[in-house]
């Protein structure tokens, strides 16, 4: 009767670990069966993924999906593919996409060891640094100048992490408040509710465009971080993530990347030695 039991649970267990696989590798097979994929996408996130004035999805991180979902189209040979955006924020967007409502995160993350705890990331697709963004009238010209300063930050992200670093390192006494995202943080620097809003560079860039009289706006000279953005994708799903990768390496290895990114940051001029590295170094053969 033991030994019956004993063979019985084993039997139980081979069979849950022969499913796991298939369970962890199946947005292909849900993709083909559905005819549609979900791309999450950050609505202030300019130039990177953000909602345009026709409440549509627009930018450089989107662009690249739909790069990815005309790839998926032609691999898994279908005959229409339904495009589904759904808008993310960096509190929900993990959470998201472990639980199926999206199926690649389109925006602006940070790809990082402690996130690959929760989730996959495909090769690198841009490189940042953080700083911050000012009114030229705020008295601020370096980050000494932040102490007894009001910071914004956007909560759940890699920024807060290295503002808090920076503010301990420098002994520097600074509120710090704490913002859902980009919007809103731009939101209170207009409003003077914060002297400063702390993000990455080429997001700061963006927002002071949108914000109009760009004049009026200074860009901190320092770069605090090392921001290596990457689409966000679930846990264990190799064949996805090799799709993804593929394209991508396709289009660094063609250069078809340099128009894309001409179209979004062509007012900055062409790619910097740092993003040109990335393109090349993840330009992979096939």
């Amino acid at each position: 009767m033991r030994l019956s039991r004993w063979c019985a649970l084993v039997s139980v267990s081979l069979l849950s670990l022969l499913a796991l696989p298939a369970l962890a590798a199946g947005t292909l097979d849900r993709i083909r069966a559905s005819k549609s994929i979900s791309f999450g996408y950050r609505e202030s996130s300019i130039p990177f993924s953000f909602t345009g004035e026709d409440n549509q999805p627009w930018g450089y991180s989107v662009d690249l999906c739909l790069r990815i979902a005309a790839a998926v189209v032609k691999q898994l040979e279908l005959d229409e593919l339904q495009l589904h955006w759904v808008a993310v924020t960096p509190a929900n967007r993990i959470s998201k996409l472990r639980s199926g409502q999206i199926d690649v995160e389109c925006g602006s993350t940070t790809s990082s060891l402690a996130r690959m705890a929760e989730v996959d990331f495909s090769l690198p697709i841009f490189a940042d640094g953080a700083s911050y963004l000012y009114r030229r009238t705020a008295g601020i010209r370096r980050v000494d100048d932040l102490a007894g300063k009001r910071i914004a930050v956007a909560a759940a992200t890699t920024n807060q992490r290295t503002l808090a670093e920076i503010l301990a390192r420098d002994k520097l006494a600074a509120e710090v408040v704490e913002v859902g995202d980009h919007t809103q943080g731009l939101a209170a620097l207009l409003g003077g509710r914060v002297d400063a809003y702390f993000a990455d560079r080429s997001l700061l860039i963006g927002l002071a465009l949108d914000a109009g009289k760009q004049t009026d706006w200074s860009l901190g000279p320092e770069t605090f971080s090392y921001e290596p953005y990457a689409l966000m994708l679930r846990r264990n799903d190799a064949d996805f993530r090799l799709l993804i990768n593929r394209e991508l390496a396709r289009l660094y290895r063609s250069r078809e990347i340099l128009s894309i990114h001409d179209r979004w940051f062509g007012f900055l001029g062409k790619p910097g030695s740092q993003l040109e590295s990335l393109y090349q170094l993840n330009a992979l053969p096939e």
